[in-house]
């Protein structure tokens, strides 16, 4: 409990950017897609493929609303696409 209570203290000093919530929107046209929802949609995508949240490393994202949609790529070797 102690250890808990020290990382919130020294997260509340440094504050600032770092540690501020954070709220991105992705616009194109008349297209709005939160960022939230654009990772949800690709967790799901990455899950229906019978992909472990475990084995998730790394992962790339490309949003490209132009073309309707957001590629991935997971771990530098699968890749993935959702719609926008």
């Amino acid at each position: 409990m102690a250890l808990k209570s020290s990382v919130e203290r020294a997260q509340r000093a440094t504050g600032g950017f770092a540690c501020a919530k954070k709220h991105i929107v992705i616009q194109y046209g008349d297209k709005e897609q939160p960022e939230a929802f654009l990772l949800d949609l690709i967790r799901r995508d990455i899950l229906a493929r019978g992909i472990k949240d475990a084995d998730v490393m790394e992962l790339d994202v490309y949003i490209k609303p132009e073309e309707g949609a957001v590629f991935y790529v997971l771990n530098k070797e699968i890749q993935g696409r959702v719609a926008f």
